[in-house]
């Protein structure tokens, strides 16, 4: 039987190329219906490719949408998550780009991982994403969904403090560069370069965590997933940094930022022996023995 895959891209780097003429290969091989969006398009190669069809918005795909396939890098498979995240379909990820957590398939490894997905190898796992509830509109046209982390951040040199609420209970009043409020799949990004724990993804917990505290005895906590987290800023400088995943936006300092979890889900797949701890395994080096 066959099946429709739709594939988005962006950035047309060579390597990124590379990767997408491969995959569109593999697939039209094994008789698949290729739909293509190329977010930024930079070159008219697929203008005249008779084995995709292109497309600009989801809404434009059949109802029949076996799964969407993101090719580049963790930017690229945010960017396409945030489009289809309420379609409810699963979302894989081939990886042209760097570390690659999120688009864990390796873009030398596209013909095996093809045949697992077309034989429906693969384990979907929903993964909970965070929402900014208040001020109202913060971004621009709904986009206030991150499925990585929120952050508040300092816009100059100063310093800021953040006094942080949890379901209207106080929880500490934080001195430090900023504070980043994370899921379970974010906590291999912004949050583990600041120390952070890492977490399972599909766990529904939501980490606190703040960047480079004045206080060392501060930690990060973990919070259970319906929680409503209150953000108030204050400090010497005129605006802050609010960040949602990639979007960010300057704020006036003494703003105050409500987060909770998102009542959507983005499902992503996992292939068959490719689980999270192998991932992490591999992309941390976790084992390996340079003597060796």
């Amino acid at each position: 039987m066959y099946k429709n895959i739709a594939l988005y891209s962006k950035g047309l780097t060579e390597k990124t190329m590379a990767g997408l003429l491969r995959l569109i290969d593999a697939l039209y091989r094994r008789g698949v219906h290729i739909f293509l969006n190329i977010m930024e398009p930079g070159s008219n190669h697929f203008q005249t490719d008779p084995r995709v069809i292109l497309f600009n918005d989801i809404s434009e795909l059949p109802d029949d949408i076996y799964l969407i396939m993101s090719v580049g890098g963790d930017g690229t498979f945010l960017e396409t998550a945030m489009r289809v995240r309420a379609t409810g379909i699963p979302v894989s990820g081939i990886n042209t780009g760097r570390l690659g957590f999120l688009a864990n398939i390796p873009d030398n490894d596209i013909e095996t991982s093809i045949d697992l997905i077309c034989s429906g190898k693969f384990e979907v796992i929903s993964r909970s994403m965070l929402e900014i509830i208040y001020p109202a509109g913060l971004f621009s046209n709904g986009n206030g969904i991150a499925l990585n982390e929120v952050t508040v951040q300092k816009a100059d040199q100063s310093m800021i403090t953040i006094t942080v609420k949890v379901n209207d209970i106080f929880l500490n009043t934080y001195s430090a560069d900023g504070l980043i409020v994370s899921t379970a799949t974010g906590s291999t990004a912004y949050n583990l370069s600041v120390g952070g724990p890492i977490l399972s993804p599909s766990d529904e917990s939501i980490i606190i965590v703040p960047m480079s505290p004045h206080n060392l005895t501060i930690r990060p906590i973990i919070v259970t997933g319906g929680s409503t987290i209150a953000l108030s800023t204050g400090g010497r400088s005129r605006e802050c940094l609010i960040t949602c995943d990639s979007k960010g936006v300057r704020v006036p300092v003494g703003s105050v930022i409500e987060i909770r979890q998102a009542a959507s889900r983005l499902k992503t797949v996992t292939l068959a022996g490719n689980d999270f701890f192998s991932t992490l395994r591999n992309k941390l080096m976790w084992g390996a023995d340079p003597r060796n």
